[in-house]
């Protein structure tokens, strides 16, 4: 029984949005103090302290995985390299994405990764397989014209500063479509410790190419540091407790609630209001998300009734 079968057993829907919205306010403030620590240290080696941190809380919820005690405590799974290969493009993920947080506007990075659902139903045709049909390629386009406009077409669209944000949303849709690609008997979880495993050695792979470990400035350092990690940890924890409780597709239109909350957060913290680089484009991508989850769920609905 897969763990989404076991969590609509107790479907507490109010509770894991409420879930899931706090998952999302973590992450953003990981997103801050990575943002503050990004003129000290580099985005390899924030993301290895991540990471570090990451692992924890990915054992916890193993542990406490129903799914994983009935395979008897099995840590050995079939497709382990592409568990570990899912890790490494975790790892450059947040390598592009942290390095993106050092240089643009919070609101602005934050916004593009979401183009990651955009990524994920585009690469889903040549990667899986799956028939992606023109109502959802329609959503596609919808949301990279987003993604355009808060580039803007005059600030140098396809120069390195648009790509850096757009890989992190590319490879994040590929960590995503990789976990369709397990078999259906392994554990969620389990396949968590194998990417966050992979995550790992990749981050640590990556600091050399970017210098070396720098020495913590301050304890202040060390403590934001740990802050970031706690932050990280905790939001995993609450979206594998959201997952569990009810269905994914419930959640997913949820997410783009983090495009208002780190435009407020970046104000807050850094005195950002990028209202010129966010919209209309923000609308664009949320908008083009959210017509791909819709469409999802009315294919879905469409197939329980033949």
């Amino acid at each position: 029984m897969s763990d989404a079968r076991m969590a609509l057993k107790g479907d507490n829907v109010v509770l894991a949005i409420g879930l899931f919205l706090t998952a999302l306010l973590f992450f953003d403030l990981m997103g801050l103090v990575i943002k503050t620590l990004g003129g000290r240290y580099t985005a390899a080696e924030l993301s290895v302290y991540r990471n570090v941190f990451g692992l924890v809380p990915t054992l916890i919820a193993l542990h406490m995985a129903k799914s994983w005690k009935a395979t008897g405590r099995a840590w050995k799974i079939r497709q382990w390299r592409l568990g570990f290969l899912r890790g490494g493009c975790i790892a450059l993920a947040q390598l592009l994405f942290y390095f993106s947080l050092t240089f643009m506007p919070f609101a602005t990075a934050s916004t593009l990764s979401y183009a990651s659902a955009i990524f994920t139903t585009a690469l889903a045709w040549p990667l899986l397989g799956e028939r992606v049909g023109m109502m959802r390629w329609l959503a596609v386009l919808i949301g990279f014209a987003g993604v355009i406009l808060v580039v803007g077409p005059s600030r140098e669209v396809f120069g390195w500063s648009a790509t850096v944000p757009l890989g992190a949303a590319a490879f994040y849709a590929l960590a995503a479509i990789s976990t369709r690609l397990f078999d259906s008997d392994v554990p969620t979880p389990l396949i968590n410790v194998y990417s966050a495993s992979g995550a790992l050695l990749g981050s640590l792979i990556l600091v050399p190419f970017f210098g070396a470990f720098s020495p913590l400035q301050s304890w202040a350092d060390l403590a934001l540091i740990a802050l970031m990690g706690g932050f990280g940890g905790v939001a995993v924890l609450l979206y594998v407790f959201a997952y569990r409780m009810t269905e994914q597709s419930n959640l997913a239109p949820f997410s783009y609630f983090g495009i208002p909350l780190a435009f407020g957060l970046g104000w807050l913290a850094f005195g950002e209001a990028p209202w010129d680089d966010l919209f209309p484009g923000a609308l664009l991508i949320a908008f083009g998300g959210l017509f791909i989850v819709w469409r999802e769920r009315r294919l879905k609905a469409a197939t329980r009734v033949k």
